[in-house]
């Protein structure tokens, strides 16, 4: 097994309560993750011993798991513990990213309905020793095929786990050869890329697309605030691809990512075809703000 960080192959994993071994952390094959996708999720990044919008992340967890209506829903005061004890397990403090997931529980038999769900939810901690996904030098990208998902047929305020319109436009940039994928509404604006939010900068302004057909995401909200704090004028509209191709910088923005200089997009350099400099005075000012606005884990 040939891991990014062989750390990771000794982890501890809370699964359903208990603390497991990396192989024997196992939910049940009737479990409603494996029967439908049917499940919630956040991602967590722990910075120097605080664990950035925590708050935020069990808020958006317990707001999806209520518009699925998951019973039996465990407390946000439940999660922050699972968090902190897994946490502690690995004697995980910085460089950590947490992927949590809240199912809808085990079935008592195979089926769509959440009538079969009986036994309450299932929650998963999977803490890792792990950096952000892209590298701070920036990537390039393509335009997916796959559209990101309309309010109308599936609402992105909802952070749930069914992801294939994300997997298919991540196999599509990984044809490319690129390291994401640009995903339009159903309009054709951007929405997002397959696992981050989009940034602009045109003219000294920062833009990003409104929040219908993308998730509104945290770090997102993080790079809004930090905006209104700087005075930097930011901006929330319809754009276009024709803007991406001609911005004078671009970023993406999450979690897992933090925020990433976007260098070409189908092909197109972007302005300099490197990190500019609002991108890069951004990157420092995020990471501050995620710090000093993080919640402290216990001594």
């Amino acid at each position: 097994m040939n891991l990014p960080d062989p750390r990771n192959a000794d982890i501890l994993i809370h699964v359903a309560g208990q603390l497991k071994p990396r192989a024997e952390a196992c939910i049940s094959v009737f479990d409603s993750v494996v029967q439908g996708g049917d499940a919630v999720w956040e991602g967590l990044r722990v910075y120097e011993g605080r664990i950035a919008e925590l708050d935020g992340h069990l808020e958006r967890l317990q707001d999806s798991a209520k518009s699925l209506a998951f019973v039996n829903v465990p407390s946000s005061a439940e999660v922050r513990a699972a968090i902190f004890e897994t946490l502690a397990a690995n004697s995980m403090r910085d460089n950590t990213h947490i992927r949590l997931t809240l199912t809808r529980g085990e079935k008592i038999t195979s089926g769509m309905n959440p009538c079969f769900n009986q036994s309450g939810c299932t929650l998963i901690v999977l803490a890792e020793w792990k950096p952000p996904v892209y590298s701070d030098a920036g990537i390039k990208v393509i335009t997916a095929s796959t559209r990101r998902n309309t309010p109308e047929c599936l609402d992105s305020k909802i952070h749930h786990n069914n992801l294939l319109n994300n997997i298919l436009a991540s196999i599509e940039a990984n044809v490319a050869g690129v390291d994401a994928a640009v995903m339009l509404d159903v309009n054709g604006f951007i929405s997002e890329t397959n696992d981050t939010n989009i940034f602009l900068v045109r003219r000294g302004q920062i833009l990003t697309p409104h929040a219908d057909s993308c998730l509104p995401g945290l770090t997102r909200r993080m790079i809004l605030q930090i905006c209104a704090d700087e005075g930097i004028p930011a901006i929330e509209r319809n754009l276009s691809l024709t803007e991406l191709y001609t911005a004078d910088e671009a970023f993406t923005s999450g979690t897992m990512g933090e925020l990433t200089p976007v260098l070409a997009a189908d092909g197109r350099v972007i302005a300099a075809g490197s990190a500019g400099p609002l991108t890069e005075r951004l990157q420092a000012l995020h990471r501050q703000f995620a710090y000093e606005h993080g919640t402290p884990l216990p001594s």
